[in-house]
């Protein structure tokens, strides 16, 4: 080995000790650091014995903002079933008013009027066959305002859509021009002679429901599917149970009878012609009791056979719409020639008649016992 090499070889030894020494030195300042700072010698300011802890500076007092939805009365809002019962009138509402109080104070109709028009709010929205339908209101609200809007849900299928409203007097009425009304309540017919309320007829009243209430400023109260569906289909098998139509024909004796004829014998006694072709004996309250069919189309110019048919539901038991159809083919068969005959062309006889009378009877104590009288206004909504 040189000289050289031995002399390179110390001074790489001599350069390893100084930095390793040096190294040893740092940690050595490092730990002496570390323990200076995590050191127990410090007093804790917020331990001092004898003195109070310093407290943070009091936050200014804040007031408790509670949110309350607008109503009408001083009690606590309870969810309750709709009565169309004359309620007690709201109290005033302490608010900015959103509507013209310029107006005159708004009179309150006759007692015979009120009674009227509560009568036509349960008509109109009735809790037995229709699905009800709350809207709360933000703030009373002008008929006018929302009837133009209303009108755009009339339908849902061939199921009628109505509302009513609870005017400031108190009692519930049709929504009108001129009315003032702090609750409001729909309904939606839940079942039709043809059909009950089904799934997507209820999706899409819920959807054009929601934007109504949207545009009248209203909260809608929706009810369950499931409860709505149930409750159309029991509707329905009671209105198809109960869908009965008594036919009574008269067949002639001789040659068919020539329409012409027939008219001025169906004038005669006391039938009116629809515009749409129909004959129909007039109740004498712009309804009808039963109707006739000639069986023929309006092209033809004879017919053997006529028909008398009564919408049984239609019509109230008071009226006698069986018996008032038994008297006029009885009438008839004098004035035509002719035979009272069943639709196999059976005759009738006076028992025979008799004794269906007497289902009719039973038929009517069954309505009553539903709680749809036949002739009623429920029944004829129902049976339309």
């Amino acid at each position: 080995m040189t000289d050289l090499q031995i002399t390179l070889f110390g001074a790489g030894g001599v350069f390893i000790v100084a930095v390793f020494s040096y190294n040893k030195w740092q940690e050595y300042k490092a730990k002496k650091s570390v323990e200076r700072a995590f050191s127990t010698d410090h007093d804790d300011v917020l331990m001092r014995e004898g003195e109070a802890p310093v407290a943070a500076p009091a936050a200014a007092p804040v007031e408790a903002v509670v949110r309350q939805e607008p109503r009408f009365d001083a009690a606590p809002a309870v969810k309750t079933e709709p009565s169309f019962s004359a309620p007690p009138a709201p109290a005033p509402v302490h608010a900015e008013p959103l509507l013209e109080t310029s107006a005159a104070p708004v009179a309150l109709a006759p007692q015979e009027e009120v009674s009227t028009a509560s009568e036509q709010a349960t008509s109109l929205v009735d809790p037995l066959i229709d699905c009800l339908l709350p809207l709360s209101l933000e703030a009373p609200v002008r008929g006018e305002k929302i009837l133009p809007v209303l009108q755009t849900l009339r339908l849902v299928g061939n199921k009628p859509v109505h509302f009513i409203g609870l005017h400031v007097n108190g009692d519930w009425e049709p929504i009108m021009h001129g009315g003032v009304y702090t609750k409001m309540q729909g309904g939606v017919q839940l079942a039709s002679r043809t059909t009950a309320l089904n799934e997507l007829e209820y999706s899409e009243l819920v959807t054009r429901l929601r934007g109504v209430a949207d545009e009248i400023g209203a909260e809608p109260e929706v009810p369950d599917m499931m409860e709505v569906m149930a409750e159309a289909r029991n509707l329905h098998r009671f209105v198809t149970g109960h869908d009965a139509q008594l036919g009574v024909n008269l067949h002639t004796n001789g040659a068919p009878w020539a329409i012409s004829t027939l008219l001025f014998a169906l004038e005669k006694q006391g039938f009116d012609v629809r515009p749409d072709g129909r004959f129909v004996m007039p109740d004498g309250e712009g309804g009808h009791l039963f109707s006739l069919s000639t069986n023929v189309t309006l092209a033809e110019e004879t017919t053997p056979r006529l028909t008398l048919l009564l919408d049984v539901p239609c019509v109230a038991p008071a009226r006698d719409g069986f018996g008032a159809m038994v008297a006029c083919a009885r009438s008839l068969v004098g004035r035509l020639d002719a035979t009272i005959v069943d639709d196999y062309n059976q005759a009738l006889s006076d028992a025979a008649l008799a004794e269906i009378a007497g289902q009719v009877q039973e038929f009517y104590q069954e309505m009553d016992a539903a709680d749809i009288p036949a002739g009623s206004t429920r029944a004829l909504r129902l049976f339309s």
